[in-house]
């Protein structure tokens, strides 16, 4: 009988020992019926079988999908704001590099955001935290504007947009951005603020452009994370701020700017022959998305021109490694030739990548549930969680104040 397999064939194919499938069929999942050739022996239903064996093929893919999409290349979020395609990235649908050229963060802002109308940073009434303009500014006030910020829930797009183009002002602002009747775009503001001309400013603003956003980065994520929940605005950014400000993230160029001093004491021979004779990976060189080089640095690069000695460190390092500079470097030889304050290159940085983070926090508003990954538990064995108690007629019962705890436990969980 073609449409009925032996228990034995039957627990091959699932790959489970006996009992489980006899539990199979006393709840019914598998169809049973005596073996007309030996009445001691039962003959399962083949179809239940592969059935059965299905379902177990795609629990193991999602199973593996989802040990993947966290510390691997699978796509988890699906997302209409960021992609890649032949090494570049593109802002819906708009290549980045070419953007790069005209456009304004303004202008990158609205392509985001996905606005109906034109993006304006307007300053509002948001209070910078402290009297110097820096790092601490910029966290300490979106702080304290988390401690007070209204949910996301029940808002329109167009108030949100409001509240985020006045919180990239913000944190620009806290990073010494100035406005005036002069400098109404970002670019101009930075370059009024670090006392930049002209042609500074559009140095900085073709740099804004290129880094607004990078798809689902570990910041971008921990940001859609936080928006899941329908936390404030201020609160969403804070969070992915946070991630942002890591040094293998987005504070790497720190690293590069180190190197470039030690360049600047010691000459580009002499750091990179260090580099290279002590197997010290050198920071900003390489890409894991642009095998062959970040476009986004090249797009800088190509109209830099920072102190030949940084030059000669960047040529060297690429003749020796075949590395390409990624945009760390970039942004640090924009630095160092404008002559901008030392941590300028994480303001542009976390300036521009307010707008990609506050993107994706919008978009993720719109799903409409919250982000709760599961663990694998990797831990010590479990002791039993709800001990029983003794009972009068001498059989066990369950502790109740255990019970509750449970509960508790199951609620936390969420």
């Amino acid at each position: 009988m073609r449409n009925w397999i032996t228990l034995t064939e039957a627990a091959r194919q699932l790959g489970v020992q006996a009992q489980t499938v006899y539990a199979y069929v006393s709840r019914g999942t598998i169809a049973v019926m005596p073996d007309p050739h030996d009445p001691r022996k039962s003959l399962y239903r083949a179809e239940d079988i592969a059935g059965l064996c299905r379902k177990k093929q795609v629990g193991r893919k999602r199973e593996a999908l989802a040990a993947g999409t966290i510390f691997g290349a699978e796509p988890c979020i699906y997302s209409g704001i960021t992609t890649f395609s032949k090494g570049r990235p593109y802002y819906r649908g708009r290549d980045s590099i070419r953007l790069s050229d005209t456009a304004t963060l303004e202008d990158v802002a609205a392509i985001l955001w996905n606005a109906r109308e034109p993006v304006s940073f307007e300053t509002g009434d948001m209070p910078l935290q402290g009297d110097e303009r820096g790092r601490q500014c910029a966290f300490t006030s979106l702080a304290a504007l988390a401690a007070s910020g209204l949910s996301t829930l029940g808002r329109t797009d167009s108030a949100l947009h409001v509240e985020a183009g006045r919180l990239v002002a913000l944190i620009a602002q806290a990073f010494g951005a100035r406005c005036d009747a002069n400098a109404q775009s970002m670019h101009e503001r930075f370059a009024l603020g670090w006392g930049q001309d002209l042609d500074g400013a559009e140095l900085i603003r073709r740099a804004l452009v290129l880094v607004a956003d990078h798809e689902i980065t570990s910041s971008a994520f921990a940001a859609r994370i936080t928006a899941s929940t329908g936390a404030s605005l201020p609160g969403c950014l804070l969070t992915g701020l946070a991630t942002f400000s890591g040094p293998l993230h987005g504070d790497a160029s720190g690293r590069v700017r180190a190197v470039f001093d030690d360049v600047g004491r010691l000459g580009a021979e002499h750091v990179v022959a260090h580099h290279l004779q002590s197997a010290i990976p050198i920071p900003g060189f390489g890409h894991h998305l642009y095998p062959d080089g970040d476009p986004r640095a090249a797009a800088l690069l190509e109209v830099l021109n920072p102190p030949q000695e940084l030059m000669s460190f960047i040529n060297k390092v690429v003749e020796l490694t075949g590395l390409m500079p990624n945009i760390d470097v970039a942004l640090a030889a924009l630095v160092a030739q404008l002559a901008l304050p030392r941590d300028a290159s994480f303001a542009v940085f976390a300036t521009a990548r307010s707008v990609g983070l506050l993107a994706h926090c919008i978009e993720q508003l719109r799903v409409g549930k919250v982000i709760r990954p599961r663990s694998r538990y990797t831990g010590l064995a479990l002791e039993d969680a709800v001990p029983a108690l003794p009972a009068e007629g001498g059989e066990a019962v369950l502790d109740p104040a255990m019970l509750d705890k449970n509960r508790v436990f199951k609620a936390v969980g969420r």
